[in-house]
């Protein structure tokens, strides 16, 4: 099945809750994650509810919203499927990629887009019946990375993000309305905002992470979740199926002229994994592989410049571009940035080897 590039503003909801007896209203994240349907956190639209709507690219060119019907509330893992009532004609939405993390000593980076409660902001042009501006909540980009290994007991991925200033209302969250926000790391959703502990500071989010849906919902939710999300079904043996890094594969074959521009998609994979980013780890891969790419590649200041001489001089040799990587492998272990330099290396013995 064909799967989004990865995360997409206009595709980010904006989910507005009412409530009855007077209650104050809800709000929430979410994400449409195919023509019909928008995933969110659970707590966002459980309890009785009397409407719960979503809305697109507020005040935008493209704005829309709509009504939706709640077809799934799993409250074990904090998420939910909102189905939208009339959803406009349009293009056909992939459903994202979905990829758990490894279970491993590493720190992942990681993006998400919601509407927090401290991007609150007064609007001028539009006033209230009293005289008073009108308010509205801008979107959060938020960006930051993911401690794999923190939060065992709770099953949650633990973010580290840039804290946000002093919020006037102490009493409030200023992640109010983050949650249902889905958390991408390397064009895959992860997980999703679920909540804020505030004894851990404003600088640590909570969210339900996608391998622990396998390990917790019931066959039925995960019916639900493939149907309307896209989410990968359980494999026949019982093993999850949460979509990873193809396997290694041989790129012996690449021509030794390969153009620039073929190559820079790799070479940007390489880049971002941290054992090359230092210089001791940089010669400790060089040194586990053949000497005649140390002794013979170009040198330059520039990482990026650096590691493609590396990569053009293995294509001089035969077989030592398949060491570079296993080398890589070996030094940095599971992470998101070797699965993405493994994807790479696959596109490219697909197109030429």
């Amino acid at each position: 099945m064909p799967q989004s590039a990865g995360l997409e503003a206009a595709r980010v909801a904006e989910v507005l809750v009412s409530r009855p007896g007077g209650q104050p209203g809800r709000r929430g994240s979410g994400y449409r994650v195919g023509n019909g349907c928008v995933l969110t956190a659970a707590h966002v639209v459980a309890g009785p509810v009397t409407s719960v709507r979503v809305r697109f690219d507020a005040d935008l060119a493209g704005e829309w919203s709509a009504d939706v019907r709640v077809v799934l509330v799993a409250e074990a893992v904090d998420i939910a499927l909102l189905e939208i009532v009339g959803a406009p004609q349009g293009p056909t939405l992939e459903p994202p990629r979905y990829e758990g993390v490894p279970k491993a000593d590493v720190v992942l980076s990681f993006s998400a887009l919601g509407f927090p409660r401290f991007k609150l902001r007064n609007d001028s042009m539009r006033l209230l019946d009293d005289g008073s501006p009108s308010q509205y909540r801008d979107s959060c980009h938020l960006t930051g990375t993911i401690s794999v290994l923190s939060n065992r007991r709770e099953g949650t991925l633990e973010l580290a993000v840039l804290a946000p200033g002093t919020d006037p209302e102490p009493g409030h969250s200023p992640w109010e309305g983050m949650s249902g926000a889905t958390v991408w790391c390397e064009g895959a959703i992860v997980g999703v905002v679920s909540a804020h502990h505030r004894g851990e500071g404003s600088g640590r989010l909570a969210a339900s992470r996608v391998e622990r849906w396998y390990e917790t919902l019931s066959s039925a939710d995960l019916e639900q979740l493939h149907h309307y999300a896209g989410l990968p079904l359980r494999e026949t043996s019982g093993s999850t199926v949460v979509q990873g890094p193809p396997a290694p594969v041989s790129l012996a074959g690449l021509p030794a002229d390969l153009p620039l521009q073929e190559l820079m998609g790799l070479v940007d994979a390489l880049v971002e994994i941290p054992a090359l980013r230092d210089t001791n780890g940089l010669h400790l891969v060089l040194a586990s592989i053949s000497s005649e790419i140390a002794a013979n590649r170009p040198r330059d200041t520039r990482l990026r410049m650096d590691i493609y001489g590396i990569v053009h001089t293995c294509l001089r040799y035969r077989g030592t571009l398949d060491q570079l990587l296993e080398a890589v492998r070996l030094v940095e272990g599971p992470s998101s940035q070797v699965a993405r330099m493994d994807r790479e290396a696959a596109q490219l013995a697909e197109h030429y080897c």
